[in-house]
């Protein structure tokens, strides 16, 4: 069994395609490990705010069937493919980091750069996978977070009940 890391986020009907995602997610990979909800403001485009997570799930597929299933439950979420990367997003699901593989090649990119660069990967990952080691830097995501915050302008704020991250048997169980 391999743990997974998955950033969400939308900016477009946030709330409901989030939901969606965590219930899609729950359907195939069982219980999750759940983050806070952040807003943020949209990097490289003017438009609404974002609303971003990270969930960690236990698989027994590969990161590539993994990466698959992420673009499906997107697309099922109204997600359109573009050449443009810094575009309204009605849902994005990043494949953060998979156990400590560096992979990289066309459709894959672990650990994804993403967990380094960007607060509103970074805080919500720190805050559920926090002791957990960089797989490149051998840095722990708590320390990684407390440097990033120190030395960067950061601008991300905790939304509460966004979304529903209860713990039940219909949704699995959420930290």
């Amino acid at each position: 069994m391999s743990r997974a890391f998955i950033g969400l986020g939308s900016n477009v009907n946030r709330e409901a395609n989030l939901a969606g995602a965590l219930v899609a997610l729950r359907k195939r990979y069982g219980a999750l490990t759940v983050s806070r909800v952040y807003e943020s403001e949209p990097i490289g485009f003017e438009g609404a705010n974002f609303y971003n997570l990270v969930i960690g799930l236990e698989t027994e597929t590969s990161p590539q069937a993994l990466s698959k299933e992420l673009r499906q439950i997107e697309s099922e979420h109204g997600r359109r493919r573009g050449n443009d990367k810094f575009i309204a997003r009605a849902l994005d699901l990043d494949l953060l980091l998979f156990d400590d593989l560096i992979f990289r090649d066309r459709d894959i990119d672990v650990p994804r750069s993403d967990v380094t660069d960007y607060a509103f990967v970074l805080r919500p990952l720190s805050e559920i996978a926090g002791e957990q080691r960089h797989p490149e830097t051998g840095e722990c995501y708590r320390n990684l977070w407390q440097e990033f915050e120190a030395s960067h302008k950061v601008r991300l704020w905790p939304v509460e009940e966004a979304i529903d991250r209860r713990s039940d048997e219909s949704y699995g169980e959420v930290s």
